[in-house]
């Protein structure tokens, strides 16, 4: 028998999309099209008037494609870099957000972040604490299963 790097069976990666684990690549995967779309919208025709709120924006958008690739491919590591991405993502959102409400002039214009994620209903605040959540669940499932 064969063991992979990450120390799977050929063929046997993990699956991380199974379940509420299909929800959260589709979340991510919208995610991914309005942070990336409205940066790069924002960048390209008015970047001079709030320029960290829009490069925030992109890198919220390079953190959720990802984070939304790392669901999508499986294993072990991959498990492992997406649970770093959205601790890192949770971060970001806590910190931009509780920045935007204490210095709000740093801001002229909002980010994915801003005011933890409320242009978005919330979903940047609530989506890594439930992807963080999905991950831990399928670590400790594929530990039984082994």
């Amino acid at each position: 028998m064969t063991v992979t790097e990450e120390g799977e069976t050929p063929g046997a990666r993990q699956k991380l999309i199974t379940g509420p684990g299909i929800l959260l690549v589709w979340l991510y995967g919208v995610m991914v099209v309005g942070a990336v779309s409205r940066s790069a919208v924002q960048i390209s025709s008015d970047f001079h008037k709030a320029p960290l709120a829009y490069t925030l924006s992109a890198l919220a958008g390079l953190v959720y494609g990802f984070i939304t690739y790392s669901l999508v491919r499986g294993g072990e590591k991959a498990r492992k870099a997406a649970l770093v991405c959205c601790a890192a993502e949770l971060v970001g959102v806590l910190a931009v957000g509780t920045w935007t409400l204490v210095e709000p002039s740093a801001f002229p214009d909002a980010t994915v972040w801003s005011d933890f994620g409320m242009g978005y209903l919330f979903i940047p605040v609530i989506l890594p604490v439930t992807a963080m959540f999905w991950l831990n669940k399928a670590r400790k499932a594929a530990a039984q299963g082994s």
